[in-house]
């Protein structure tokens, strides 16, 4: 089964797209990225976990925290990723932080048909 790691943040609507993403789907876990303005806007559901970033450090500060938040939680090869919510910082951030632990991701989102890789 597939874990699902998105970013919950800023954008009018995304949430909403999120939502639909971790329940379009059984995953296995699903990790939430998201800072302290957001963080209460996360489901709560058995199988979410969340990582509370700090927005206002640097770039290769936030890679740095979400490398070691995620470095024993994820399996390499089975890992979709949801970036429609937030902002680029944080996008660059997971991004840069899955490719430095070697994980092979998949880009999802919620489409009319259902989940799909995009």
């Amino acid at each position: 089964m597939t874990d699902l790691i998105a970013c919950i943040s800023s954008g009018k609507g995304t949430i909403g797209h999120v939502e639909r993403v971790i329940d379009g789907e059984e995953w296995e876990r699903v990790i939430v990225i998201t800072n302290d303005e957001f963080k209460n806007l996360v489901p709560k559901k058995e199988n979410v976990e969340i990582i509370v970033l700090d927005n206002k450090k640097m770039l290769p500060d936030m890679v740095e925290d979400i490398r070691k938040s995620l470095k024993d939680k994820i399996r390499i090869m089975e890992t979709a990723v949801n970036i429609i919510s937030g902002e680029g910082k944080e996008h660059m951030a997971l991004l840069s932080a899955l490719l430095k632990l070697g994980a092979g991701i998949r880009l999802v989102a919620f489409t009319k048909d259902g989940v799909k890789e995009v």
